[in-house]
């Protein structure tokens, strides 16, 4: 049975489960200047206190699929993520079934299906039927709406009913703050010098720098040692 603050997965026929990760939500997400009018947007959203839909645009390392996920998280109501990287070889209509019930639907890399007449079509409907029931919607993609080269526009329409927000992509400097901030959050303690060694080694993406932070995590536990630069290099290799 379903309950509030729950994420409904994607239609069961198909193979493929999707689901939050766990780490991904409004506690774990360090705002930058200029972010926070978004953030609170999504609060407000996932609280059903504001706009119907809401659009976020930026890179692969701003944030969007932090904060649509976040946003499910802290939704009122059973909410559905639809990460498009995933699941635009399965037919849209499957995907987009059996959504009645559902508070907040989460649609994450819209600009993956631009040119894919029935996913246009199958997103489409799906926004006006949501919108009809009351709802919420999220989207997200690298660009805005008026730039995302859809054949139904009618759909680029849609997309901007609600506020759009662009999240400026992460700055070196931000992603070792990134970094620290997270570790910090895991109960670790990393010095200045620590953090510089990581990004000075590390992959540049985010993605690779918090699963060395799990690494870290993980041997730093095993061995009862802090996070030191000797620590660090012999745990990764390096």
């Amino acid at each position: 049975m379903l309950t509030d603050r729950q994420t409904r997965g994607v239609g069961e026929q198909l193979p493929l489960k999707v689901n939050l990760r766990d780490e991904a939500t409004f506690d774990t997400f360090l705002a930058r200047p200029g972010q926070e009018a978004a953030v609170a947007a999504l609060i407000a959203l996932a609280a059903g206190e504001c706009e119907q839909s809401v659009f976020l645009q930026g890179g692969g390392d701003s944030g969007r699929s932090h904060l649509l996920q976040a946003t499910c998280h802290a939704c009122e109501g059973i909410s559905l993520y639809l990460p498009l990287g995933q699941l635009r070889d399965f037919p849209a209509d499957q995907v987009l079934a059996d959504v009645e019930g559902v508070a907040l639907i989460a649609v994450d890399d819209i600009h993956l299906v631009a040119g894919l007449s029935g996913w246009e079509r199958a997103l489409f409907n799906a926004f006006n039927a949501a919108h009809a029931r009351g709802t919420r919607m999220l989207f997200s993609a690298n660009t805005a709406p008026n730039a995302l080269s859809l054949e139904l526009a009618d759909l680029q329409s849609r997309l901007e009913w609600g506020p759009v927000f662009r999240l400026h992509a992460l700055t070196e400097a931000d992603k070792g703050s990134v970094f620290a901030f997270r570790a910090r959050q895991r109960g670790l303690r990393l010095t200045p010098e620590a953090v510089e060694y990581v990004m000075r080694r590390a992959p540049r993406d985010m993605t690779s720098l918090l699963a060395l932070l799990d690494t870290l995590d993980k041997a730093s536990l095993a061995q009862q040692r802090s996070l030191s630069v000797p620590f660090i290099r012999d745990a990764l290799g390096w």
